[in-house]
């Protein structure tokens, strides 16, 4: 009875006999993987998860409290809808074979009651989910069925897919592994014995007919053999000797070795279920192998055959998963990879050459050929060479790897020939220097005999002197205008300026020198502050970080006459005094219309006073003896708190400059801003009144000094000017002239004192100093109390 086959007669041995020791499942590890994504033991426990599960009288299931289910199709579809996946390969195998799950669940129960202590298995049965009354009876078919070991267990797991698949030789390879005493799989050997034998005598036949030169009977019973053994390699062999390309002519199946792997192309069509590839090769002990490789439609991608080894490769076109047609086979090829890529470049009698070398390339070798025909070899790195003292010309190279084949013994690829032409090239530039001229800059070079020689500014980094290049890579030449062979930067430049000697198509770049153009001052002004300061202004320059600021005593050019007085150097309060450079005539100071020199107040009578021709006097010369002082100013600094120099009561000449920003660069330096401030002189009057006498008064006198430090070459003319009343006269107009005091006299005597008119006019009127000419501007007129200018 089949559902009695393990019976219910538990205690005698007959009762277990025919235990599963193979699941014969196609697709057996897909059920396994199903299983242990849903955390389950075995597949029964799919099928039963509260447990109750009997298997040795047939597959049953609980339904109810004291009823039990068959499990059959529709339990298997019910569950497989409902989303249970192991359900779902259940019910495949058992559309194929009702017995099917049954042989599965038991496979697995005991196999997992075996990995388990003897004592322990009655009460892993039933935490396991098998029925109470069989957990017993389980154990005991544990103890009797053979253990099976990784191996025998894999033979009885992959089994049913070799079968599938036809391959017959796997099958009884695997069938050898799997103890004896199973039923199902003894019957399984004896049917692959029968359809091996079949195909035996299909190989036998189709190799008579390729004996007797009968190529298309030997392809029918080879294709016969391989229909009824996929993995009979006698048949496939016998298909390949007699499908393979004639010697010299185009094989359908071609073959190009690359890098890395080896690449396939054939025809994609005459296949309806694609196609089956087999590479075939010997080991390294020179035994026949076939290695099937994974191919789509028409191509395919081998990068598992063995550097240095010849195979073949034959295209199977498939049919219900069986060959269904002759191979298509290619020729013999040699997996030997040449170097990827070979990049050549040629410079100044070389020849350079990059590769990527093929990871399993024992050594790489190069043959040269010179233009005369001169061979020789070629030293070479793992990623390429360098072949020096070439001449100009064609140059061949034969680049060539080798391998260790099998068996250790050496292959070579057949070599790549590239070839490179050897040109001319430029004698680079050497030395590099430059020399600022007023505004422009003349450069000189040595080197680059018989070649040009440009001055560029590259972009990003600029390259190292000797770098190779081609024309087309360089930056334009510098678009500075030039000037009688000198080159005319704009302001503010700076640059980084390389030269580079160029030879028609090819160029080589040489040394660099930095170039820098300050922007010139403007605006200066310097004004003169108590305590002997000064105060500048000035446009502070673009992109300018630091400015250079210097100045120097004067010595003024001019010996005063004997008997000459000077007086304190200082004035008690002097006044802001303003100078400016005259842009035509640096370092001489030339007041006239316009001009910003103010040292002093000048009086209301000098500005009405018609404009007299400005007269250029020689310039002050630096004190001997004396220091020039310096002092650098910050933008920053300059912008808070300006700019103040403690030059003293003298004369001094003040220069203003841009300083470089780079330490070691040529610099084109424009003019230097200029001011002269003159010495700080002043002219003081005052009327010195007499002393009250028995017959009447004396004569006033008015007192006039001129105090300035050191020598004051010249002074202006002094002009007094009386005006009715107690009101001071405007300017030297406004009133009546009382006396002029020559500045030549000042100048001469310092002090000079003259009488006042008895009545210039009527009294009481009022007096005023002020100074005419062109040194009014020069000299600060310092004016008493106006009530001490009333005489009455």
């Amino acid at each position: 009875m089949v559902g009695r086959e393990f019976g219910h007669h538990l205690g005698l041995p007959g009762a277990l006999s025919g235990l599963p020791s193979s699941p014969l499942a196609p697709g057996y590890a897909g059920l396994v993987a199903a299983q242990r994504a849903a955390g389950l033991r075995h597949a029964g426990e799919a099928l039963a998860p509260g447990g109750g599960l009997r298997v040795l009288d047939g597959l049953y299931v609980p339904s109810g409290p004291r009823a039990r289910r068959r499990v059959d199709a529709a339990l298997l579809d019910g569950l497989a809808r409902a989303g249970n996946a192991v359900a779902g390969f259940l019910a495949g195998l058992h559309r194929r074979d009702p017995q099917a799950p049954r042989r599965v669940v038991l496979y697995q129960l005991i196999g997992l009651l075996q990995d388990r202590p003897e004592p322990e298995r009655v009460r892993a049965a039933t935490a396991s989910g098998v029925h109470a009354e069989e957990a017993a009876a389980l154990a005991a078919a544990a103890r009797l069925r053979p253990v099976l070991d990784r191996r025998q267990r894999d033979a009885a797991e992959s089994v049913a897919d070799a079968w599938e698949r036809h391959r017959l030789h796997t099958v009884r390879a695997l069938l050898g592994r799997i103890p004896a005493g199973d039923p199902a799989v003894d019957a399984l050997a004896a049917r692959a014995a029968d359809r091996l034998a079949a195909a035996g005598t299909a190989v036998r036949a189709g190799r008579r007919a390729e004996d007797a030169g009968d190529p298309d009977t030997a392809s029918q019973e080879y294709l016969r053999a391989l229909r009824t053994a996929a993995d009979d390699r006698q048949a496939l062999r016998g298909l390949v000797r007699v499908h393979r390309p004639e010697p010299g002519r185009p094989a359908p199946l071609r073959t190009e070795p690359d890098f890395a792997a080896v690449e396939l192309a054939w025809p994609a069509d005459g296949a309806d279920e694609g196609w089956r590839l087999l590479r075939l090769y010997r080991d390294e002990r020179g035994i026949p192998r076939v290695r099937e490789v994974d191919a789509t439609a028409g191509a395919a991608r081998d990068g598992t055959a063995a550097l240095g080894s010849a195979v073949r490769y034959a295209a199977f076109p498939l049919r219900g998963g069986r060959v269904a047609g002759p191979p298509l086979v290619s020729h013999r090829v040699l997996v030997a990879p040449e170097v990827a890529a070979p990049v050549l470049t040629d410079g100044p009698g070389r020849v350079d050459c990059v590769w990527r070398r093929p990871a399993g390339a024992a050594g790489v070798t190069v043959e040269h050929t010179g233009p005369d025909g001169a061979a020789g070899r070629v030293s070479t790195g793992s990623g390429g060479f360098t072949a020096s003292g070439l001449v100009t010309g064609t140059h061949t190279f034969r680049i060539v790897c080798r391998y260790d084949g099998p068996g250790g013994r050496p292959v070579t690829s057949p070599g790549v020939c590239v070839t490179r032409t050897v040109h001319r090239w430029p004698e680079p530039v050497l030395t590099l220097t430059a020399r600022a001229e007023g505004g422009a800059l003349r450069f000189a070079w040595t080197g680059a005999r018989d070649a040009e020689v440009r001055l560029v500014e590259w972009s990003g980094e600029t390259p190292a002197p000797g770098r190779e290049l081609r024309t087309a890579e360089l930056p334009p030449r510098l678009a500075w205008p030039e000037r009688a062979g000198a080159l005319c930067p704009p302001p503010g430049v700076l640059a980084r300026v390389a030269s580079v000697a160029v030879l028609g198509e090819r160029a080589i770049t040489g040394p660099a020198l930095d170039v820098e153009v300050l922007h010139p001052v403007t605006g200066l002004t310097a004004h003169r502050l108590p305590d002997g300061e000064a105060r500048l202004t000035l446009d502070w320059p673009d992109d300018a970080d630091l400015l250079r600021v210097t100045w120097e005593p004067l010595e003024i050019p001019a010996t005063p006459p004997a008997g000459a007085s000077s007086g304190p150097g200082t004035p008690p309060h002097p006044r802001p005094a303003l100078a400016t450079c005259d842009a035509t005539a640096p370092g001489r100071l030339t007041p006239g219309p316009g001009t910003a020199t103010t040292l002093g107040t000048r009086s209301p009578a000098s500005a009405t006073e018609p404009h007299t021709a400005p007269t250029v006097e020689p310039a002050p010369a630096p004190a001997a003896g004396v220091p020039v002082r310096e002092r650098i100013v910050t933008a920053h600094s300059y912008r808070r708190t300006g700019l103040r120099l403690p030059v003293g009561p003298g004369a001094v000449r003040i220069r203003v400059a841009t300083a470089p920003r780079v330490a070691e660069a040529v610099v084109v330096v424009p003019d230097a801003a200029e001011a002269v401030l003159p010495p700080d002189a002043a002219v003081g009057y005052r009327l010195v009144r007499p002393a009250r006498r028995f017959f009447g008064r004396g004569r006033t006198l008015l007192r006039v000094t001129l105090s300035a430090p050191g020598v004051f070459p010249e002074a202006p003319e002094f002009v007094c000017v009386a005006r009715s009343g107690t009101l001071r006269p405007r300017d030297a107009a406004d009133g009546t002239t009382v006396l002029r005091i020559p500045g030549t006299e000042l100048v001469r005597h310092g002090t000079v004192e003259r009488e006042l008119p008895a009545a210039p006019c009527p009294a009481p009127y009022t007096l005023r100093g002020f100074l005419l000419g062109e040194h009014a501007d020069a000299v600060r007129l310092e004016e008493p109390s106006p009530a001490t200018l009333v005489v009455r």
